[in-house]
């Protein structure tokens, strides 16, 4: 373990302990918490070899989630490749708003990728009408594998805009990083992720705007965004108000398409 630390940390990985761990929870067939109970357990050849392997890919950037192939979201794991975006703590905002949402009513995510915010809340909100939508096939494939997996009934279509139908609450994480960030951007993210799922223009503000403008007047919308484009977001919509992360910073804006 701490030879692996030690590579980790010099391949410039910014977790290197945490993820460690995790890679050799996974070459062992464990919980990572039985690592803690029985540290001085053996490592077979076998696993070793494992464990070499996933060490190798971690250094040379690949994210842990694909790895694993897996990324836990709120109360549900979700199964993650290289076609959808790794959900990230900040886009339970999302889900966290559509909670508030009345008994029955019916939740569109835009952009579902993985499936993460809708898959989610209807694992919260059972009552709810849970349907998604995505421009890229590929998304689409791993969404459904996780309905079925988890056993949610959400309806998943193809559409690069919202579709039609009558939804009482539209949430979306559109790609919101700015083309000047993207030479700047962690491995993890500029090579692996899909960069469909992050670039939007010079103020990265292109996809959220193109959205706006494909809802009808009267949706309803919530969407994740970066915190410096938080007042700009609520300039789109009608009677707008933000949510803040857990550290304080404005990830998410809800309001009404004027």
């Amino acid at each position: 373990m701490r030879e692996g630390v030690r590579s980790l940390e010099a391949a410039g990985v910014p977790t290197p302990r945490l993820d460690a761990e995790l890679l050799m929870a996974e070459a062992l067939g464990i919980d990572r918490g039985a690592l803690f109970a029985a540290p001085e357990q053996e490592v077979s050849e076998d696993a070793a070899e494992a464990w070499a392997a996933l060490l190798e890919r971690r250094c040379e950037r690949e994210p842990v989630a694909y790895i694993l192939g897996r990324k836990g979201f709120r109360w549900i794991d979700l199964e993650v490749d290289s076609r959808v975006l790794i959900p990230r703590p900040e886009t339970e905002l999302l889900v966290e708003i559509a909670l508030d949402v009345p008994r029955h009513a019916r939740v569109h995510e835009v952009g579902v990728g993985s499936g993460a915010v809708a898959l989610a809340l209807k694992h919260e909100r059972p009552d709810l009408q849970v349907s998604g939508s995505d421009a890229y096939p590929g998304a689409l494939a791993v969404a459904r594998r996780n309905a079925e997996v988890l056993e949610l009934e959400v309806e998943l279509s193809e559409a690069r805009d919202l579709p039609a139908g009558d939804y009482d609450l539209v949430v979306a994480n559109m790609p919101y990083i700015r083309d000047d960030e993207w030479p700047g951007l962690a491995p993890e993210l500029g090579v692996y992720e899909p960069p469909e799922a992050f670039r939007a223009g010079a103020d990265g503000l292109d996809a959220i705007r193109g959205l706006v403008a494909s809802c009808p007047p009267g949706t309803r919308l919530a969407l994740e965004h970066a915190p410096p484009q938080a007042a700009t977001v609520r300039g789109l919509l009608s009677g707008a108000r933000s949510r803040c992360s857990l550290g304080g910073e404005e990830y998410a804006t809800v309001g009404v398409v004027p």
